[in-house]
């Protein structure tokens, strides 16, 4: 599409003044032309200008944060010194990507997290903080390395706790590096995914989580350096989320975030000895993050209203509450407090502000931003809210969604956007870096949904999707057409949908197995069109998951194949659009290469993008700038009027 509009002008020389005659006529001309031309914005304008990954780490001595930006177009890793602002970018990878970061506790280097043109085979590194080249701690390109859940070094700085599935590709096992003697010990090897969470204060024991069949059935264990078999702390029968959070100072119990003999997730502690859980907040909603400052005495954990985030803190020492500020009206993750509990670092978004990082002062309340990510030229005061709704779905449940109108009295079309997951939430950010925004910006509105499936609104309704991928979610997509066809600004004949991997399952699933529809387009982001060769493709620490989520591709072929997208392919007529990372280790070309194949076999209209230094996503800026951008257009061109 054409991004900026050209006005040829009249040069003239000089005058001291200007005659009436042919030139004065002639400029009034071309500045009545010049007038009436309209500035068409593209998806560059709104894309941000820095982008941050989910993860953060102060300092020891609190005068210092580190990140992952991408600005020099893949992320990599940044410090910044609080005093001053003043930033330090101590990696400058171009293939590979920084996922994760901890501060050693002596404070003088770092460890992070890479993969490779985003293939997620991990690998541990360390790096000085005054810069450098980084070190290999592990070096194994067919591995998947991960660092501990919290904090990933003993107190002392002398361990390391990661996990890994160097020993059978089938099981993560959690290992522990002594970074005195390069010895690397394997303290658990119970089969399965298992996920280390935080040393004890004296160093003698870590909290462990076991994942079973889904991501929100979990054990929790303590395991010890020693050899000494680990010991349970959760009943082996009950299907239960726990998150696992620090420990408290006297090494009694820890921080657990847990939805056992609950709907929604709460927090509490965990006694160290017996698992008894003592509850310290148990909301309607659920708690997400924790963080606790590391004398034991500041706790700030993070609450998900209705999307929104909520800070919530307490004095332990006192038994006080802490007064939180009000957030900005969005989302908020990487939740972190200095070690003195003297102020909160986390990152946050809304509808009309890309992701940026906030410090919060706990003794002032006040707010000051670190960061200053901003959308590249788009003006944000033209910027749309979300309104958030819920529509009835034909079982008589409320389906909520935020719902944005672009300026104008209609009738408009309108994109529904799927997030994926399907365990995952439709947020109010500034979603996929602005893309919302401008396709506002061009009269098109956005509805997303939070279908059956979607995390926050309890566990009964996130397990209503495991194994019926493409039943009731697809209803409730359904249910969202027939609501915006009845309301009265939007075109009815210009509905589209888009989502990225489980929403681009959902997409390609709308317009072939609810065809009737008339779907006016459709983008899919890596989703699978498959689910027999998905299963069948998924990693190998993945396979209990992926069966108890979506099902087993031997004994459920059937039930898989019928609702694969795949399968009727020939009902598909809107015009779609394919865009997949050819290194996608969760959702694999062949995915992607399936359905295209399918349709162009037919004459249907379907643009295919592959791009080869990708994974599960966009990671490139380039990459998400060109996706984005043809994306747009094609959805421009097809739900505008």
């Amino acid at each position: 599409m054409v991004e900026l509009a050209l006005a040829i002008g009249v040069e003239c020389p000089l005058w001291g003044g200007i005659s009436p005659g042919p030139l004065t006529n002639d400029l009034d001309a071309a500045v009545h032309r010049v007038s009436r031309i309209r500035y068409v914005p593209g998806y560059r304008d709104f894309q941000s200008s820095l982008r941050f990954l989910p993860t953060l780490a102060i300092a020891p001595d609190g005068e210092s944060i580190a990140y992952v930006d991408d600005a020099n177009g893949q992320f990599n890793l940044v410090t910044q010194a609080l005093p001053t602002g003043n930033t330090r970018r101590l990696t400058a990878g171009t293939d590979s990507t920084v996922r994760r970061v901890a501060w050693h506790p002596g404070g003088k280097w770092l460890l992070f997290l890479a993969d490779d043109s985003g293939d997620e085979n991990t690998q541990l590194y360390r790096i000085d903080a005054a810069g450098g080249i980084p070190v290999r701690l592990t070096d194994a390109p067919d591995v998947q390395y991960s660092a501990a859940i919290g904090e990933p070094f003993s107190p002392d700085g002398r361990f390391i706790a990661y996990c890994g599935n160097d020993r059978d590709p089938a099981d993560q096992d959690v290992l522990v590096l002594d970074l005195s003697t390069d010895e690397v010990r394997r303290v658990y090897t119970g089969g399965g995914r298992a996920y280390p969470g935080h040393w004890s204060p004296d160093g003698s024991r870590l909290s462990l989580a076991e994942w079973r069949t889904t991501n929100s059935d979990h054990l929790v264990h303590l395991i010890t350096l020693d050899g000494a078999e680990p010991r349970s702390l959760t009943p082996y029968d009950d299907v239960a989320t726990y998150w696992l959070g620090p420990w408290l100072t006297d090494g009694s119990g820890f921080l657990v975030l847990s939805n056992v003999g609950r709907e929604f997730t709460g927090l509490a502690i965990m006694d160290a000895e017996t698992g008894a859980l003592t509850w310290l907040d148990t909301p309607d909603w659920d708690v997400e993050e924790v963080a606790l400052s590391n004398d034991g005495r500041v706790l700030v954990w993070n609450v998900n209203v209705d999307g929104f985030a909520q800070l919530r803190g307490r004095d332990l020492v006192t038994g006080a509450d802490i007064r939180m500020p009000e957030l900005p009206a969005g989302a908020a993750t990487g939740l972190t407090v200095s070690a003195d509990g003297r102020f909160v670092v986390l990152r946050l978004s809304t509808p009309t502000r890309p992701w940026n990082i906030l410090l919060i002062d706990l003794d002032s309340g006040d707010l000051r931003w670190l960061s200053n990510a901003r959308p590249v030229t788009a003006d944000s005061a033209t910027f749309r809210e979300p309104t958030l709704v819920r529509y009835p779905a034909q079982d008589g449940r409320q389906i909520p969604g935020y719902l944005y109108r672009p300026e104008g009295p209609g009738p408009v079309g309108v994109l529904i956007s799927i997030h994926g997951g399907p365990a995952w939430q439709e947020l109010p950010v500034y979603m996929h870096d602005g893309f919302y925004q401008y396709l506002l910006a061009h009269g098109i509105g956005i509805f997303a949904p939070n279908v059956r499936g979607s995390l926050g609104y309890g566990r009964t309704y996130s397990d209503l999707v495991n194994r019926d991928w493409g039943g009731g979610d697809l209803t409730d997509l359904a249910d969202a057409v027939a609501y915006l066809r009845a309301q009265g600004w939007i075109d009815p004949n210009r509905i589209g949908a888009m989502g990225a991997s489980y929403g681009g399952f959902a997409v390609l699933s709308c317009l072939s197995r609810l065809a009737e529809l008339n779907w006016a387009a459709g983008v899919d982001l890596y989703g699978p069109s498959n689910l027999v060769t998905l299963a069948k493709a998924s990693p190998p620490t993945w396979r209990s998951l992926v069966a108890a989520v979506i099902g087993d591709p031997e004994a459920d072929a059937d039930r898989l194949m019928a609702r694969s997208p795949v399968t009727h392919a020939d009902r598909i007529e809107a015009p779609l659009m394919v865009i997949q990372g050819a290194n996608d280790p969760r959702v694999p070309r062949h995915e992607s290469d399936q359905i295209v194949e399918r349709l162009r076999s037919r004459g249907v209209e379907v643009h295919y993008e592959v791009f080869p230094d990708e994974g599960h996503g966009l990671l490139r800026r380039d990459n998400q700038a060109k996706a984005f951008a043809n994306a747009g257009e094609f959805l421009i061109r097809h739900l505008s009027d």
